[in-house]
């Protein structure tokens, strides 16, 4: 299924994400440009799972982040753990009503109120493989150029992107 639409005015959301998530997203979108990521939302993995966000980070790592905005959204989700083979860390993102208890230990951890976020504990590294690392950035890579030109296509003039 495709995620990006060139006929809608956010190829970004595709109407699977509730308010609250899209909050949730947009305070740890932040943070993490503040911590110098290069971050992009829904990629879908080789797996067929579909990341909430992957980002990778000035030395290149690349993170997971699975938002969640109920105790009952995570305990009905159990495919979370699929993403450790698509990142070197693996984190989740919520906000203050949801109980960070119910996060594994094992995962980092972002605490979000939609304006920014804090990064309540950190992800152990687990490497990736490098056939695996290599296909991931490609399709990171891919995604991003393509979601790219479609703002270009939509704004109907070019962008200016500073890449620092």
């Amino acid at each position: 299924m495709t995620i990006l639409s060139v006929y809608n005015n956010n190829p970004l959301i595709d109407g699977r994400q509730s308010d609250r998530a899209m909050l949730v997203r947009r305070g740890t979108q932040i943070l993490l440009h503040e911590m110098r990521h290069a971050v992009l939302p829904e990629l879908s993995l080789a797996s067929g799972r579909r990341a909430d966000l992957i980002t990778i980070s000035a030395k290149g790592e690349i993170w997971i982040i699975e938002i969640k905005t109920s105790i009952e959204d995570f305990r009905v989700d159990r495919k979370w753990p699929d993403y450790r083979q698509h990142c070197d860390r693996l984190f989740f993102a919520t906000h203050k009503d949801v109980p960070l208890d119910i996060f594994p230990q094992e995962c980092g951890l972002f605490l979000s109120d939609g304006y920014c976020a804090h990064l309540i504990r950190e992800a152990p590294e687990h490497r990736m493989a490098s056939a695996t690392r290599k296909s991931v950035m490609l399709d990171f890579s891919r995604a991003a150029a393509q979601r790219l030109l479609v703002a270009e296509w939509a704004s109907g003039k070019p962008l200016d992107v500073d890449d620092s």
